[in-house]
């Protein structure tokens, strides 16, 4: 018969004893995490007040939340990664509890009837890449804090009631691609901070009621590819900063107060230009 140390026998146990502990608590953590998300969504349904195709129905017990309509979930973890329920004629707020899906990377709330204001609480998402708000009738400031969302490459706010100034603070979105704030009643002018979004290749600010002139620093975003201000009341000249955009195709300010033009310039110059309107 073999015999087995007794001190053998403990170090297995020990090992045992703290592998099935490792395990019971990582599965409550993840469950922990996986019940803020689901508090989260649900207070999201609180918050609307219309779902007239009731698609937020399926928002209950009786399946995973990760099954629940317009919700996308990592494999891995089973954390909500995409927030997807545009289109669906909702009426109602942003929950501020919509900060707390630490995870997601895409909202896209998108032609609805939301109202009331952007929670700031939108800023604490730090995986955020895809903020689509557009087409609602949100009111009330761009919250200064998204721009704590690191991570964002498409920020599409057009067409609500926002009101203020554009807050300087986007200016640290260095992944940022696309920024639209179209049909908008802010007020103040295009921030020189715009000047630091070094991904950006669409700008498209058109009736947004700005004023002021056309910030010179547009002329270091290399990668600028379409630039729209038209129906603003942007002044002063037109800066020949602009000419170093090689990679621009269109460039819209028509009906401002903007004074001179480089159309000439701009043709000679910018041989990828397809479009040029000042006047």
């Amino acid at each position: 018969m073999k015999l087995v140390s007794t001190g053998f026998v403990e170090f297995q146990s020990h090992h045992l004893l703290l592998g099935i502990a490792l395990v019971l608590c990582f599965y409550q953590v993840s469950s922990t995490t996986n019940e803020t998300d689901k508090a989260a969504l649900l207070a999201f349904k609180v918050g609307i007040t219309k779902d007239p195709f009731n698609v937020l129905n399926s928002w209950n017990n009786s399946i995973g939340f990760c099954q629940w309509y317009g919700v996308t979930c990592s494999r891995r973890h089973r954390r909500v990664m995409a927030l997807d329920l545009s289109s669906q004629k909702l009426s109602g707020s942003i929950s501020p509890h919509i900060g707390n899906l630490s995870f997601l990377r895409k909202m896209w709330l998108f032609n609805n009837s939301l109202d009331h204001e952007i929670p700031p609480q939108v800023g604490q998402l730090n995986h955020l890449r895809y903020l689509r708000l557009d087409n609602n009738s949100l009111v009330g400031e761009i919250p200064k804090n998204i721009s704590v969302c690191s991570n964002l490459v498409i920020l599409i706010l057009k067409k609500n009631r926002l009101t203020g100034e554009i807050p300087r603070e986007l200016g640290s979105l260095s992944k940022l691609q696309l920024f639209s704030l179209f049909d908008n009643n802010l007020t103040g002018s295009v921030p020189s901070s715009i000047g630091n979004l070094s991904s950006l290749k669409i700008l498209y600010l058109p009736m947004s009621n700005l004023g002021g002139s056309i910030p010179r620093v547009l002329g270091n975003l290399i990668n600028l590819r379409l630039i729209f201000l038209a129906n603003n009341k942007l002044s002063s000249t037109i800066s020949s900063s602009l000419l170093n955009l090689s990679s621009l195709i269109m460039f819209e300010v028509a009906r401002n107060r903007i004074q001179g033009t480089l159309s000439t310039g701009i043709a000679l110059n910018l041989s990828s230009l397809i479009m040029f309107e000042d006047e």
